[in-house]
């Protein structure tokens, strides 16, 4: 389960067990948790965060974009 970035309390990470999934990042922080999808930058899940929280990680998703997708490919070899 590699994290790619920390920010504020929040886990940026991949699990390592979704080959086959599209490129995603999942937040954690405390016991909430949300997923994105990296390639249109949407919400796949959210558990717990509260619309301003989700606002702000999707800020920072989108900002290090790029970063997440090469990431993935790295760790999952594409």
């Amino acid at each position: 389960m590699p994290t790619v970035l920390q920010w504020r309390g929040h886990r940026f990470l991949f699990y390592s067990k979704e080959i086959g999934e599209p490129p995603h990042i999942h937040v954690l922080k405390d016991a909430k948790q949300m997923k994105v999808w990296l390639r249109d930058l949407r919400l796949a899940r959210n558990a717990g965060f509260a619309g301003h929280e989700i606002n702000a990680i999707m800020k920072i998703v989108a900002d290090n974009q790029d970063r997440f997708l090469e990431a993935w490919d790295d760790h999952f070899g594409n």
